[in-house]
């Protein structure tokens, strides 16, 4: 058992053949013979029962099958940090012939010490290490009391997750020892949290990084805690059931980042309780299961008062499916990147391009989108794809080129918030955009096309048969083989006999000549 006496194992952390457990029971279970511990093991599989045998509760679980008794010699109760340390990083000495001898001045007197040089050569390694990382190394505690502050005193970033730490106290042991910390790793340890007092003042007063990922830490834990993170700059609390029960007061108020994922008790009304740190510029919100946000605070075409600095907002693996939700986010005032990856918004269409075009054309402030950067020519282009996807549907709400007439109702503007904003920034869709797209059973028919050269009056007029479902780049493609011409110099437009005197631009390229309405008899515009 590791030395470690049976009266004071109650509550530790353990390992059992790679698999962690923490005891819950020390003691004698007859009718069998001899000292047994009872452990709850982190996954509930691995057990046999829930801490009962023959009609006695020795123990409790959370689960009916996580607990097993376990002779003490078969488990692992780990070392100290600084065994670790030595463990991980000390180097061998290279292979001699004999040891060296020294004479070392002790006091007064010459003492003769052999491998003297290999004690000084580990000292000298340990204390230049910054970056450590103990995951799965089986550390228990700090150790000898000062141990790891006269060893490795310039430690800045520890991980210490997957470990048989099983208290903040322990952890404080650790870290009181070390003035340089900065990140700190302690995912994957089921530790107890003070129940009232914070945390000694001092102790993390350079700490900027903390990850908490599955410690079974509460929100009121967080909170109480965060007295001693002075400094904190970036929290990780993925997989801890977290329901978000208080506003911070006086704490995590130095906070940029907050990673909350996978917690899937919090919701929408959670989340305004941590709306106002002055600091949260990144938001982490993947797989909590919501589906819904509305910010009361603030109408349509207006900011919210709420996540005032928010920068970076992940909402992968969720439960959106209304466009509704999009349009909220456009009253974060300095909402700048996005990503919503396998929502049912964005994986239930077929059409992945256009639903990216409406998220853009949706956020108005967007500039990253799924990690990929927007463009100017991709917003302006989303935009217009936008403008005229709903230009009918506009028109009937009542909308009107006439500003004068232009009063679509209520519904539509809070379907579409954006949409007025847009008719300013392009002007209204004139009826002739608008017009009704080709049924999709004839999207493969070919369309007779007059092409025109305005800018190049050698050109003769040429005509060419294209199918209308041939997007814009691929007759930008073929032109450019005609022209001899860069792809990347053309720009298209057409004219139609039915709008004389308008010119509509083929701006998108990824748009087939169907969606603009291009029609038989039409001419193309090619200019370079």
């Amino acid at each position: 058992m590791n030395s470690t006496s049976t009266s004071d194992v109650i509550g530790r952390r353990v390992e059992v053949n790679g698999e962690h457990a923490t005891v819950r029971f020390s003691g004698l279970v007859p009718p069998v013979a001899g000292l047994w511990l009872g452990v709850e093991w982190d996954n509930p599989e691995r057990g046999k029962h829930d801490g009962s045998h023959e009609g006695t509760v020795y123990f409790k679980c959370r689960h009916p099958t996580a607990g097993s008794f376990i002779r003490p010699h078969k488990v692992n109760f780990g070392v100290d940090f600084l065994t670790a340390i030595k463990n991980r990083y000390v180097l061998e000495d290279e292979p001699k012939e004999e040891e060296t001898e020294q004479i070392v001045i002790i006091g007064n007197k010459p003492v003769e010490t052999v491998g003297f040089d290999s004690v000084i050569k580990q000292q000298s390694q340990l204390s230049k290490l910054q970056d450590v990382s103990l995951r799965n190394c089986a550390v228990n505690g700090a150790g000898d009391k000062g141990g790891i502050a006269k060893a490795c005193p310039n430690i800045r970033s520890i991980d210490l997750s997957k470990n048989l730490l099983s208290s903040w106290e322990e952890v404080i042991d650790i870290a009181d020892q070390l003035k340089h910390l900065e990140v700190l790793n302690l995912s994957e340890n089921k530790l107890t949290f003070p129940s009232s007092s914070p945390s000694p003042t001092g102790t993390f007063s350079t700490l900027k990084v903390l990850v908490l990922n599955r410690t079974g830490i509460t929100w009121a834990e967080v909170l109480r805690c965060a007295s001693g993170w002075p400094v904190l700059e970036k929290l990780y609390l993925e997989s801890n059931n977290i329901v978000i029960s208080e506003r911070p007061t006086d704490v995590l108020q130095t906070v940029k980042l907050l990673d909350l994922s996978s917690n899937q008790l919090i919701d929408e009304n959670q989340l305004f309780l941590i709306a106002y740190l002055p600091r949260l510029e990144q938001l982490i919100l993947s797989d909590i299961g919501i589906s819904s946000i509305h910010f009361p605070d603030a109408g349509i075409g207006c900011k919210t008062s709420m996540f005032p600095s928010l920068q970076y907002l992940v909402l992968n693996d969720n439960q959106i499916a209304q466009w509704s939700f999009m349009n909220e986010l456009d009253k974060l005032q300095s909402l700048h990147a996005l990503s919503c990856t396998r929502n049912p918004l964005t994986e239930g269409s077929k059409d992945a391009q256009t639903t990216r075009q409406f998220i853009i054309a949706r956020i108005g402030q967007l500039r990253t989108l799924n990690k990929c950067a927007i463009e100017p020519e991709e917003r302006r282009g989303a935009e217009l794809d936008y403008r005229k996807a709903f230009g009918n549907e506009w028109k009937k709400a009542g909308g009107h080129q006439d500003p004068e007439k232009n009063r679509p109702n209520e519904e539509f503007l809070a379907a579409h918030p954006r949409y007025q904003a847009l008719c300013l920034k392009y002007g209204a869709p004139e009826d002739g955009e608008l017009k009704t797209q080709q049924p999709f059973l004839l999207k493969n028919q070919l369309l007779t096309l007059k092409i025109k050269y305005p800018n190049q009056h050698d050109q003769k007029v040429i005509e060419k048969q294209l199918p209308d479902s041939m997007t814009v780049q691929k007759v930008k493609g073929l032109l450019s083989r005609l022209l001899k011409v860069p792809v990347s110099e053309l720009l298209l437009s057409y004219e139609s006999p039915k709008m004389p005197g308008k010119e509509v631009e083929l701006e998108n390229d990824l748009q087939p000549l169907q969606f603009y309405s291009v029609e038989n008899g039409d001419c193309l515009l090619v200019r370079w």
